[in-house]
C-alpha cells in the first residue's frame, strides 16, 4: 500500500493538466509505485503467495494500460516509460 502522500506525488509527475486523476499515465505511475512496494515486500517474503497474486494482476493491469496508450497516444506512452523507466 502506499501513502497518501506518494500518491499524491506520483500524481504530480505522472498528470496530463492541474485536475488530472483518473488518466491511463495517472494510472500506470500508480500501479508501478505499488508494484515497487509490493516487490519488496515479496523480496522479504518469499512465501506470501496471496500478495504474489496480487502482484501479478497489478502487472496485468499495467500491462493494459499501457497497450491502451500505446495505441492511441504513441508519444505520451514513449514519454512516460522513459520517466517511470519501464521496459
Amino acid at each position: 500500500m502506499l501513502k497518501t502522500t506518494d500518491k499524491q506525488e506520483i500524481v504530480k509527475k505522472t498528470r496530463l493538466h492541474d485536475t488530472d486523476t483518473g488518466s491511463a499515465a495517472v494510472q500506470i505511475g500508480l500501479l508501478s509505485g505499488q508494484i515497487d512496494a509490493l516487490s519488496d515486500h515479496l523480496k522479504k517474503n518469499k512465501k506470501d503467495f496471496h500478495s504474489r497474486r496480487g502482484l501479478l494482476k497489478m502487472v496485468a493491469m499495467r500491462r493494459t494500460h499501457l497497450r491502451y496508450l500505446e495505441r492511441h497516444d504513441k508519444r505520451a506512452f514513449n514519454a512516460l516509460v522513459k520517466k517511470l523507466h519501464i521496459k
